[in-house]
């Protein structure tokens, strides 16, 4: 089997930018179900009083951190290196957003994987842009 395509990009960059988006429409849905009334008020108690508690600043930082990541892997399969500030972006939401989510939760999984995948984005579109995958 091949690990190029026709096009000279190796078939991981496909199954990344896939993932990727994935990962960052869980996210997006994430963010779209807490900022729906209804949802709200079905969820735990513990959980709605984080969620209704949250400053403004920090639920923007959260749609940057999700939208931009979504953005990026779009941009991503479509080969476009503006993927790389977009997700630079994403990152600063991330970064933004966890200021209030380590203040509530501490050091957690869920915490440092968001903080791992915006990096880990970043870093891959550098590489695909010196691989001219994106251009």
């Amino acid at each position: 089997m091949s690990e190029q395509n026709g096009t000279g990009i190796h078939w991981s960059f496909w199954v990344i930018a896939i993932v990727g988006l994935i990962w960052n429409a869980m996210g997006s849905a994430n963010f779209v179900m807490q900022m729906d009334a209804e949802t709200v008020a079905q969820m735990p108690e513990s959980y709605r009083a984080i969620v209704e508690a949250r400053p403004a600043w920090a639920t923007a930082a959260f749609a940057v951190a999700v939208f931009g990541g979504a953005l990026g892997c779009l941009l991503l399969l479509l080969r476009k290196s503006a993927a790389l500030y977009v997700f630079v972006a994403s990152f600063l939401g991330v970064t933004v957003q966890m200021t209030t989510t380590l203040g509530q939760f501490g050091a957690t999984i869920g915490v440092a994987s968001s903080l791992v995948v915006a990096v880990f984005l970043i870093w891959y579109a550098k590489y695909a842009q010196r691989r001219t995958w994106i251009s």
